[in-house]
């Protein structure tokens, strides 16, 4: 078992290893397979292993600068996704205490108190003043 473990360790050093992206990747073809498993389409299938090959592939590559970049562009492009439902829900919902406004000038979202009946709400960004009904 140890020497298995060796080998392994010997094979993997230089390598680039696993990421996030790697991990995404992933997730994404297991989420396709279940997806082709529920309906049968045979397309489906083949495409699901494309995302599973490459992710095999980014593990196994050796080009750390090129793979580290693509690890970073899906990192901001999750978090860029992750704020945008972040503030897409905080609109819909809002709270119980606060309410949430867009400012006219500069689209800056502010918080306002809830039942203070109508407030002139000043942006912090760029000092736009505008009333607004709580």
């Amino acid at each position: 078992m140890n020497n298995i473990m060796n080998n392994l360790r010997r094979f993997m050093y230089g390598r680039y290893g696993l990421d996030q992206f790697s991990r995404g990747l992933v997730i994404l073809s297991l989420i396709l397979s279940i997806a082709a498993s529920f309906s049968r389409v045979f397309l489906l299938i083949l495409i699901a292993y494309i995302p599973f090959v490459y992710a095999v592939v980014r593990i196994l590559s050796k080009n750390y600068p090129r793979r580290n970049r693509e690890n970073q562009l899906y990192c901001r492009m999750m978090d860029d996704i992750k704020k945008k439902f972040s503030s897409l829900k905080l609109s819909l919902v809002g709270t119980k205490t606060h309410k949430y406004y867009k400012c006219t000038r500069c689209k800056q979202s502010i918080r306002v108190p809830r039942g203070k009946g109508k407030i002139c709400i000043t942006c912090p960004k760029c000092r736009n003043e505008f009333v607004r009904r709580t």
